[in-house]
């Protein structure tokens, strides 16, 4: 489903409050500048503070810069949820460059694949680079050398809503991965309407524990940082005691989750207790209806949000919490800002059962998009990476 921002703005009608800027980095500098010394990341349980993000984030992105190319040059990012991979992330974006994120468990040929197929020029990593010597390696503890004491004057970037902000390739487990591309404005957009539907506020905490190479981990960290909130980041549950501890100890209030890790914390019992916890969220497959009781009882304080997204424009649709036992197995409503309408087939709209198009409307202004061949070949694969083929959409016809 494509998103639209009509006119380039968004309409105080949309949404419930402005965005804090237009691009993805702008939040960043913004909550740096209001609230400086609030906790911006706690990673692995050590907090970083807005404005030290800021600032690392600046450093490292002049250090990018100093490399080149110019605007819009690819640089990859495969990190471990980190400090340093959010850093990273943020510096190719107040550096003007799109970012690459890259699955940290990627095999080394589909990192050459994705590498050569998006034309990055650097990869800053947390593992061993490429024998190839075809890109620039930042490595992590050259992060950390530039990010303490490296300079933090910019050239300006010159990005504007419309250029591109990130490539995230697919798993490619059903071939070779696809790169889907991402503008400042489609990830501004997202977030916005993410925040409005779970009814998010500045004080959250919000717990992390997918690759930030995921469009559902990425969001989460665009969420924290747009609101002003802290994303307790982590690497992985496969221990999942110390790191319930740690939510415990920063009284996490939003969590999401799959269905393979709800099964986990099910089977802890009473040791998965998160009663701080006010939303819970799953994404990825449909949550199996029977462990609804067992997340009510982990979570009794918690809405429990059942999503529906893609990669190509991360959230589609939601369904309410006040209608999760009312219409199990449901996607829900489209969100805020768009329309959603069922389709039979390619071209027909489907029919209620009282003969009219089945559509699902948010509770404001929004159209659904016919999508082109344009815009089904917005992977990468195809066509140039340095200039992305513009999708030229048309609306639905009436009736």
């Amino acid at each position: 489903m494509s998103k639209v921002i009509h006119r380039g703005h968004f309409s105080d009608r949309h949404l419930s409050s402005r965005p804090a800027g237009w691009l993805t980095g702008d939040a960043l500098l913004a909550q740096a500048a209001r609230r400086p010394d609030a906790v911006a990341v706690a990673a692995e349980g050590i907090p970083h503070t807005y404005g030290e993000l800021a600032l690392a984030a600046r450093r490292l992105a002049r250090r990018l810069q100093g490399l080149g190319p110019e605007r819009g040059g690819r640089v990859a990012v495969q990190m471990e949820n980190s400090w340093q991979c959010v850093v990273s992330i943020y510096a190719v974006w107040l550096a003007g460059r799109v970012v690459v994120v890259v699955n940290p468990q990627t095999k080394e040929d589909k990192l050459a694949y994705m590498l050569a197929d998006s034309e990055a020029s650097i990869l800053v990593t947390d593992r061993e680079p490429p024998a190839s010597g075809a890109v620039s390696v930042i490595r992590a503890d050259e992060v950390d050398a530039v990010t303490a004491a490296g300079e933090a004057e910019l050239a300006p970037a010159g990005t504007i809503p419309v250029d591109l902000a990130a490539i995230v390739y697919t798993s490619g487990s059903t071939g070779v991965p696809k790169g889907v591309m991402m503008t400042h404005a489609n990830l501004v957009f997202v977030t916005e309407s993410v925040v409005r539907y779970l009814r998010l506020g500045p004080d959250e905490r919000i717990f992390n524990v997918f690759p930030l190479a995921f469009t559902y981990g990425l969001n989460q960290l665009l969420l924290a940082v747009r609101l002003g909130a802290t994303l307790l980041l982590e690497r992985s549950l496969a221990f999942p005691t110390p790191v319930l501890e740690r939510l415990r100890a920063h009284g996490a209030t939003v969590f999401p989750g799959v269905p393979t890790i709800f099964a986990t914390l099910l089977g802890l019992g009473e040791a998965a207790l998160l009663p701080s916890v006010t939303r819970v969220t799953n994404a990825g497959a449909a949550l199996p209806t029977q462990f609804v009781a067992g997340i009510r009882q982990t979570f009794p304080n918690a809405l429990v949000y059942l999503m529906y997204g893609q990669t190509e424009c991360v959230r589609v649709s939601y369904l309410e919490p006040e209608l999760l036992e009312a219409k199990p197995g449901s996607v829900g409503r489209a969100i805020p800002g768009t329309q959603a309408v069922v389709l039979r087939g390619r071209t027909a709209r489907a029919a209620r059962g009282d003969g009219h198009p089945a559509r699902a409307r948010p509770p404001c202004d929004g159209r659904l998009l016919a999508p082109t061949r344009a815009d089904r070949a917005r992977s990468l694969r195809g066509h140039s990476p340095r200039r992305p083929r513009p999708a030229h959409r048309r609306p639905l016809p009436h009736g």
